[in-house]
């Protein structure tokens, strides 16, 4: 019995400290003067780890620092911001 409370302890410990990678989907972007003022907006958040734009898709995947994540009105704020509007937000833990 211990061992099962120290294992589901664990794994919830875990699960918190976990990174998230996020995925936003846009409108709005065409080249890659766009992906690139994406790319500095989200890379200036302290959240942030990495971030990707993938213009032919419309996708815009950021990963999350371990432990750190950013909730979706911050993503589609900071993507207002530079003129794109948020189609969807999917998110996985890692």
């Amino acid at each position: 019995m211990c061992r099962l409370v120290t294992l589901i302890i664990s794994l919830g410990i875990c699960s918190l400290a976990a990174a998230d990678t996020i995925k936003a989907t846009i409108k709005g972007t065409a080249c890659d003067l766009c992906a690139s003022t994406i790319e500095k907006t989200f890379r200036a958040q302290p959240e942030v780890k990495t971030v990707d734009v993938d213009l032919e898709n419309k996708l815009v995947t950021i990963q999350t620092k371990q432990g750190l994540t950013m909730d979706d009105s911050k993503i589609r704020k900071l993507l207002g911001n530079v003129g794109y509007s948020v189609v969807a937000v999917a998110r996985e833990k890692q």
